[in-house]
């Protein structure tokens, strides 16, 4: 620890992840400094996360909320908390802050600054906003709001504009509660962070659950009338008893702005490693800090309580004189949706493919524990990884159980830096229960490097309608009978797996064979044995249930 750190007034402007952990960290490496934390706001350390979950039930107790109290922050940390109070400018050189409380100001210089404004919901600029029918949810106020509303009105219905996190955890919370559910998003799918195969997975099941969805629309005006709201819509019409804004959130960094600390274009505040601002002597962490994505290592907003819980502990290291650097974000997040669960981690295709990035991708749909014991249910995995080294770039899944548990091993395989390779190798946990000796993770690994090593070739879903029906290629399904018949692409003929070997005349030798199977493991299979008869085989990854998720999502 550095020694003239001792005595130092450091003062935070904000708590919640970011604040608050660098308060505690502060206090665990200087028993000496004197250390102020501001919030404007009557709560220091909430669980913002956990606010859906408190307006739908899961959470009973709204006392669970509060993760800390000023009075025991300061009785077991010795920091001087001071709630109602807001930082209204800063003046560098004299290195002092101008706070405003129950309508005076004051002004307190210190040491060293930490800011962590976090970021504001975004208010899109339409009449009949301020209704007292329409919610947004950011604070512990704001659910006390909510919460109050439907326990005394009763609303039977419910209109969500926004398809992100927030808006999907709402939506999931409101409509097991009872509320008819509606979700409005200006885009063609929900959770911007997944691929838009996954979220056709989600929209399915929303619908399947009662939720509507109305993609590619937007909100044009908010009226209120005696019933209740009715929403003019880019296509149509909605009514509904209450609106909650979810459409994103905004970096709070007027303050830094004000100060002539440097900021980014969409307003967050630009840190350096150690999370100093353009201000060596000013540290900002937490939502609205700009971030480096540590895959791509392009510049970044990804407002998650993980990274900053971590921010605020790096820069209260620094402060100390340890040198601790925040080697970036890889977005790793986690939702339930009315029984599923989905997440991903690193990125995903749709920015490798603004980057121009050397990938490859596949689908599988795998077991979360062994088939054979009771209960195995299934998720979709997608997996991007580099064309050349097979590094793993990002990966995305969907499913009833197991999700978790994978997607951290591969959030942890992509901070390790490891490849498809990798992923074949690892040694995982298993017990029927549990998993199976090939767990999901492996099989991933086991189907890239099939596609890195030339065992495989694949083609995908947006793919399938383009491919010739002239006669040019073969189109080949190897299904069973039955499934055929259920249902098969256009074009494509019936040969099931089980015949293939036998059958092989039948086939054109000189044209190259696209095969399909349900979730192409058989096509998999089909493909060696054709290329080991001098075929070109080409599988379709994901198969016809992936195609079918997508025609219908």
């Amino acid at each position: 620890m550095d020694n003239k750190a001792v005595g130092r007034k450091i003062i935070i402007v904000g708590g919640v992840a970011g604040g608050a952990s660098a308060a505690a960290r502060l206090r665990r490496l200087d028993e000496t400094a004197r250390i102020i934390l501001l919030e404007r706001g009557e709560y220091i350390s909430f669980a913002n996360c956990g606010l859906p979950y408190y307006i739908g039930g899961d959470i009973s107790a709204r006392e669970r909320l509060i993760l800390q109290t000023p009075q025991s922050f300061a009785e077991r940390f010795n920091i001087e908390v001071r709630t109602g109070e807001e930082a209204i400018s800063i003046d560098r050189l004299a290195k002092t802050l101008k706070i405003k409380k129950n309508g005076a100001e004051y002004t307190e210089n210190y040491d060293r600054l930490i800011l962590s404004p976090g970021a504001a919901p975004i208010i899109p600029p339409l009449a009949g906003l301020n209704s007292a029918r329409v919610f947004t949810l950011r604070t512990v106020p704001d659910a006390d709001r909510l919460k109050t509303y439907i326990a005394e009105q009763s609303p039977r219905s419910a209109v969500i504009i926004g398809g992100g996190y927030i808006g999907i955890e709402l939506a999931d919370n409101l409509r097991r509660s009872g509320l008819e559910v509606s979700i409005i998003e200006m885009s063609e799918q929900i959770v911007a962070p997944f691929d838009y195969e996954l979220a056709c997975v989600l929209h399915q099941h929303l619908r399947r659950n009662g939720v509507k969805l109305l993609l590619k629309n937007s909100v044009t005006a908010v009226q209120e009338n005696a019933s209740g709201l009715t929403l003019d819509l880019s296509a149509g019409k909605l009514s509904a008893d209450l609106l909650i804004l979810a459409i994103g959130v905004r970096p709070e960094s007027a303050l830094a702005r004000t100060a002539g600390l440097m900021l980014n274009e969409r307003g967050c505040i630009i840190v350096n490693e150690n999370l100093q601002t353009s201000d060596p002597d000013i540290y900002a962490v937490g939502d609205a800090v700009e971030t480096v994505n540590f895959v791509s290592g392009q510049k970044s907003f990804i407002p998650l309580a993980g990274p900053a819980n971590k921010q605020g502990r790096i820069a209260a290291d620094n402060i100390c004189g340890l040198d601790s650097r925040y080697r970036g974000t890889q977005g790793s997040s986690i939702l339930s949706v009315l029984g599923l669960t989905a997440g991903a981690t690193g990125l995903n295709e749709k920015t490798a493919r603004q980057l121009q990035l050397n990938y490859e991708k596949i689908f599988i749909y795998a077991a979360d524990h062994a088939a054979y014991y009771p209960g195995a249910e299934t998720m979709l995995i997608k997996i991007l990884f580099a064309g050349d080294s097979g590094k793993i770039l990002g990966a995305q899944i969907v499913g009833k159980s197991g999700v978790d548990k994978r997607l951290d091993v591969l959030a942890t395989a992509i901070r390790a830096g490891m490849t498809a390779f990798d992923l074949a190798e690892l040694e995982l946990c298993y017990a029927p229960p549990y998993s199976s000796a090939k767990d999901p993770v492996n099989m991933a690994g086991f189907v890239a490097e099939n596609i890195l090593t030339g065992k495989m070739r694949q083609f995908h879903w947006h793919e399938a309608d383009s491919l010739p029906r002239d006669g040019s290629v073969t189109l080949l399904d190897v299904r069973d009978a039955k499934e055929y018949a259920a249902g098969s692409l256009a074009g494509f003929v019936n040969i099931p797996l089980n015949d293939l070997r036998r059958r092989l005349p039948e086939l054109n030798k000189r044209q190259p064979v696209y095969i399909i199977c349900a979730v192409g493991l058989r096509g998999y299979l089909a493909a060696r044995i054709l290329s080991q008869n001098g075929f070109e085989a080409f599988n379709l990854s994901g198969g016809y249930n992936l195609y079918q998720t997508i025609l219908g999502g």
